[in-house]
């Protein structure tokens, strides 16, 4: 079989994986990697100014596209600078392989020049991590650093690999079917309990339906699933902050964003709702708020991927580990197979409507003033016949446009949610562009 360099396997294995796009900057421990890259035409590097911004050009790649984004950095100071963007695509669930450089490896651990230790700092940062050591594992390590990134819980994956090991020479031959020994992630649920959950909601006088990234993440699939739920139910919608356009805008169920920058009348649903049913969500702090008054009176099913999320924060009645995508359309089939009629839930809307009636999102109109929400609502007015793909940096005008642009679909709101990174906007625009070339793509900032 014939050797190449662990550069050459590492861009060969990039270009088996179909990926199209690299966000980076060079330096000394990775230039190896970087002649490789440009003798290969089917990969577009995208030369960034910050280590940073190349972490957030991937995650907005990442969501706009649903593909993992790829960032290549150096030792040192650029695998550090990339912490933030790292930091950011674990808190919202991002699939993010980033290569770095590092000193060879007889220097590690001698505080050599441009050398950090980048497998103990990202190691609480990252879904996972690898030092690579020899160039004979480069090739099982990378394919299953894009396996584990984009499987279960989408998350951010690190992968160090020294100078020497870039430059020196190994047979490659493309791996099998990964099996990680300990990393399995379930993916169908509990037929028993999405038994139960269903009875759940049959018999629910005051169901809502509370949903989340996970939707999202789980592919454009779920989104036509949560709709046909949301029909057959009649149940009301909210979503969080990183679940919007996963039911759209325009529905006559949507109750709009929940949460502390949320609607009345989302707010009002959760705390008097008898039955929330938790869909690719994880009752986030700016959700419940405070925890002994949260939703009351409700039983609480929740649906997620991520089985360290059953109970973190709210104890539930029902935890169902597994793709949300999966678990819904399980949860459809089992209600039209038990013949489930839809629920009468005349008394429980017009509770809702006198919610809606508080108009919670109005603002004062000005013939002096350019009001912020008549300028997002103007942009909406303005492009959403395009569809466009919104970013935003963090602050209020942030929650201003969650608040004032009406999303339609999945994958068109890119916002740093978890970790809430100023600077994440412009980046996260530019890497949505270069995903999606034919698209209106509009960071709006602050």
């Amino acid at each position: 079989m014939p050797e190449k360099s662990g550069a050459e396997i590492l861009i060969d294995i990039l270009v088996e994986q179909g990926v199209d796009t690299v966000f980076g900057y060079p330096g000394g421990a990775v230039l190896p990697i970087y002649d490789a890259l440009f003798q290969h035409k089917k990969i577009k590097h995208v030369l960034v100014r910050h280590e940073a911004g190349a972490a957030h050009s991937a995650e907005g790649y990442a969501r706009a596209t649903g593909k993992p984004g790829v960032v290549l950095v150096t030792s040192g100071p650029g695998a550090t600078n990339a912490v933030t963007g790292i930091t950011d695509a674990l808190m919202d669930s991002i699939p993010m392989v980033v290569i770095t450089g590092q000193v060879a490896t007889h220097l590690i651990g001698s505080d050599a020049f441009q050398e950090a230790d980048t497998v103990g700092i990202t190691r609480h940062c990252t879904k996972h991590n690898y030092l690579v050591k020899s160039p004979d594992r480069l090739g099982d390590i990378i394919h299953e650093a894009f396996h584990i990134a984009t499987t279960g819980r989408p998350g951010p994956v690190v992968v160090d690999i020294p100078k020497d090991v870039q430059v020196a020479a190994a047979p490659y031959k493309k791996p099998g079917t990964i099996q990680h020994p300990s990393y399995r992630p379930q993916v169908k649920g509990d037929t028993k309990l999405i038994e139960a959950a269903v009875e759940m909601l049959a018999a629910a006088e005051r169901p809502i339906l509370y949903t989340g990234g996970g939707i999202i993440n789980s592919g454009p699939a779920a989104s036509q699933i949560l709709r046909e739920l949301a029909r057959i139910t009649g149940a009301p919608v909210t979503s969080t902050l990183m679940g919007l356009g996963a039911y759209p805008a325009s529905g006559d169920q949507w109750l709009g964003m929940l949460g502390m920058h949320g609607t009345y009348e989302a707010n009002w649903t959760m705390n008097q709702a008898d039955l929330i049913l938790c869909l690719g969500a994880r009752f986030d702090d700016r959700v419940t708020g405070r925890l002994d008054a949260f939703a009351p009176h409700a039983k609480k099913i929740h649906v997620d991927i991520d089985r360290s999320s059953m109970n973190k924060t709210v104890r539930v009645d029902l935890g169902i580990v597994g793709d949300v995508g999966h678990v819904m359309e399980d949860m459809v089939k089992l209600w039209k197979a038990r013949q489930h009629p839809k629920p009468d839930l005349t008394k429980w809307w017009a509770q809702i409507d006198g919610w809606r009636a508080k108009k919670s999102l109005s603002y004062p109109t000005s013939t002096t003033e350019i009001m912020p929400q008549a300028a997002v609502r103007a942009l909406w007015e303005a492009t959403h016949a395009k569809n466009p793909i919104i970013t935003t940096e963090v602050g209020q005008h942030q929650m201003w446009a969650a608040q004032h642009f009406d999303f339609e679909s999945p994958n068109k709101w890119l916002t740093s949610g978890g970790l809430g990174t100023m600077g994440y906007g412009l980046p996260a625009a530019i890497g949505a562009q270069l995903g999606n070339p034919n698209a209106l793509v509009i960071d709006i900032a602050g």
